[in-house]
């Protein structure tokens, strides 16, 4: 039995296109659809000229129209008009930083919903400490003043924009585009990561975002033809009250495990009790559910990266029970692993190198390392 690709069936936006055929825009003719592989949650239509419709799940269409082209008569008041160069960008949603940043696409961003001290893409650091990214006030609270003065020319949110649905009526009363982002929604983990070609059509750059795209789909089909290791594994962190919050098993990084060739352990986590991908349990019960482990993987995205076991045991003396701690099959991820968005083929890639590489020698991977 060799690991599945998991490729995802039933794409909705892509499925409602295929019925209904691309958009009919006056004054343009339609030229081509853009390929994607696993992403769901958006489509990308080509018409003559350069002009590019972007159709985002429930969130709308957004025409991208080049540099001296005008925007076509009678288009659909529904559609959002993006001209480029977009350069001016207020960027929010913290998942897209990557992708601009593989796409040598940070100068694009002049304003940031995250603090300088909130990112972990050294690009993205750089640019905040030179001025050349400033920030603009995060989703809920943004400084409006600030993005006017800066000629903001779009708007890139998360879904969270919808806890404070005024910022987005008053960023568009303003005349500002809002161009509300579902990365996270994709079910398979290189649908988020295909989101890059999404972003490298506001720029202009899609050749570019295929191939860094095309080099972790490959990192993926290589796993193909890898057996099952039947060893399991479990993901977590221990919140501040003590409580272990672990993924879902339909959840993105539950899948990268078994792409990987494992088992995502606990398995019963009430996957369609709600939208959440991860939920809190007792440590008595995740000890009774993940006891048996063949390896843990520490989330150090929340409460900061640890370095031993004994960081580990600091947080709940059970563990050292766990038979993954006593073999010393435990891995903590780096800070970065949740912004660094293009990168989840070599993350499944890390995952099967620890899952099948019994070298206890082996302490760093790409985006985590070993506990001592």
């Amino acid at each position: 039995m060799t690991v599945s690709l998991l490729t995802a069936c039933g794409f909705t936006t892509q499925a409602a296109e295929a019925e209904q055929g691309p958009a009919s825009i006056p004054g343009l003719t339609f030229d081509h659809s853009m390929e994607l592989l696993y992403a769901q949650e958006f489509s990308v239509d080509y018409y003559e000229d350069g002009y590019a419709l972007i159709s985002i799940g429930l969130e709308g269409q957004y025409l991208v129209i080049p540099e001296g082209k005008e925007t076509p008569e009678g288009l659909d008041g529904d559609i959002t008009v993006l001209m480029q160069p977009l350069d001016r960008i207020y960027l929010v949603a913290t998942s897209a930083m990557d992708f601009f940043r593989a796409i040598d696409g940070i100068g694009a961003i002049r304003l940031s919903g995250t603090k300088e001290s909130g990112w972990y893409i050294p690009e993205a650091v750089s640019a905040m400490e030179s001025g050349d990214m400033i920030y603009a006030g995060k989703y809920s609270a943004p400084d409006y003043e600030r993005i006017l003065s800066e000629g903001c020319d779009l708007a890139i949110e998360s879904t969270m924009i919808y806890h404070n649905p005024e910022v987005k009526e008053k960023l568009e009363q303003f005349g500002i585009p809002v161009l509300v982002e579902r990365s996270s929604y994709e079910s398979h983990p290189l649908g988020r990561t295909e989101w890059i070609k999404l972003y490298a059509v506001l720029l202009g750059c899609e050749e570019q975002a295929e191939a860094i795209f095309a080099e972790q789909a490959s990192i993926l089909e290589s796993l193909q033809t890898e057996e099952l290791t039947g060893k399991t594994a479990a993901f977590f962190y221990i919140n501040s009250a003590g409580m272990v919050n672990v993924r879902k098993s339909n959840d993105y990084v539950s899948k990268m495990i078994s792409l990987a060739g494992g088992k995502y352990l606990p398995e019963d986590t009430g996957a369609e009790d709600n939208a959440l991908s991860t939920m809190n349990m007792q440590m008595e019960e995740f000890y009774a559910k993940t006891k048996e482990a063949d390896f843990i993987i520490y989330n150090s995205t929340i409460d900061g990266e640890l370095e031993t076991i004994d960081d580990l045991l600091a947080k709940n003396g059970l563990l050292a029970d766990f038979k993954a701690v006593k073999d010393g099959n435990v891995w903590c991820t780096g800070k970065n692993l949740f912004q660094e968005t293009t990168g989840l083929g070599t993350m499944i890639e890390d995952i099967h190198t620890m899952l099948v590489n019994e070298d206890p020698e082996l302490q760093e991977l790409t985006y985590m390392h070993r506990l001592k």
